[in-house]
């Protein structure tokens, strides 16, 4: 019997470390890499600033996080410069220079399109999360619904009310495919897109919370 309490004492012990783990790590490992990034960032913009013009030589201390705010004031005036006519102008040069190069050209693409993902409202015009039977009959995967009813020549040739399907790959979820799928084919899901997107990133380790809250109901 002493036995059996002692196993049992023992096992919520390392059920108790583990679920500490679970808690802490993330937060640690975001701290962690969020004071570095910060502490590289504001390194590497103070070495922009004229020797004149820094913060030491007004102040007897240091400020930290300044390089941070330079970085984040000029993005900002990077964004209300190129939303403008003489901006956009500049952006269309300098993508037809950047489509020349045939390594560079790729990568340019890549980051650009993973970053308009999640940072622009690009990522706004899929509606909902579905699920959709795919590459074959029997396999589901998450889609994203891009238009609810397909109209035009499809709608007519295949006679059916179709829906405009984007299937992501994974884990880089801004390649993919687009494939038009019957509504009666197509099961709607209660997660937001963002959550999709996440599902998708993590190849289904991250599982959202709407469908953590309804597993514990």
């Amino acid at each position: 019997m002493a036995d059996k309490e002692q196993s049992k004492f023992w096992s919520k012990l390392k059920n108790y470390f583990f679920t500490g783990v679970i808690v802490a790590a993330p937060v640690a490992i975001t701290a962690y890499m969020s004071y570095h990034l910060v502490i590289w960032i504001n390194e590497a913009t103070s070495k922009l600033i004229p020797q004149q013009w820094k913060i030491g030589n007004f102040v007897p201390y240091a400020v930290p996080g300044l390089g941070l705010v330079l970085l984040i004031t000029t993005l900002i005036i990077i964004g209300m410069f190129t939303t403008g006519w003489a901006g956009k102008f500049f952006v269309r040069i300098w993508e037809k220079i950047i489509r020349k190069m045939p390594i560079v050209s790729s990568i340019y693409s890549l980051v650009k399109q993973i970053f308009e993902t999640f940072l622009s409202q690009k990522s706004r015009s899929f509606s909902e999360v579905v699920l959709v039977q795919y590459p074959r009959s029997g396999l589901w995967t998450i889609a994203f619904v891009s238009k609810d009813k397909t109209d035009g020549e499809i709608a007519a040739k295949t006679g059916e009310n179709m829906m405009s399907i984007y299937v992501p790959t994974t884990p880089n979820p801004t390649s993919g495919f687009l494939i038009f799928v019957p509504q009666k084919d197509v099961i709607k899901l209660d997660m937001s897109v963002e959550e999709g997107i996440k599902y998708v990133l993590s190849c289904g380790i991250v599982t959202p919370e709407s469908e953590n809250t309804e597993n514990k109901d």
